[in-house]
């Protein structure tokens, strides 16, 4: 079995490719088809945040971009993490040795 993959906010993330997004009034729902987890994201920011991770060079500028500021972003991250765990984002670069 692989380890769990850690999640790194200074490095690029994008969704798995099996993964759907479906925008709900209170945020969204993903859905992995290959693992056929749902995941549920409580509010519009950090849909924007998941949404746009594969425009930004990580995970903090995404957050940036969306308003949130360095300061407000710890719970943001912590669901990001939460969300690599459960493999519904994959990391773009491999961490430096």
């Amino acid at each position: 079995m692989a380890a769990p993959v850690a999640f790194d906010p200074d490095l690029r993330w994008r969704l798995h490719h099996q993964v759907a997004v479906r925008p709900e009034p209170f945020g969204a729902l993903l859905y992995h088809f290959g693992t056929r987890k749902l995941s549920f994201l409580k509010n519009t920011t950090i849909v924007d945040v998941v949404n746009s991770l594969a425009d930004h060079r990580d995970a903090r500028s995404a957050c940036r971009a969306a308003g949130i500021d360095d300061r407000q972003q710890a719970p943001y991250l912590h669901a990001l993490g939460v969300l690599v765990q459960s493999k519904m984002l994959v990391c773009e670069e491999e961490p430096a040795s």
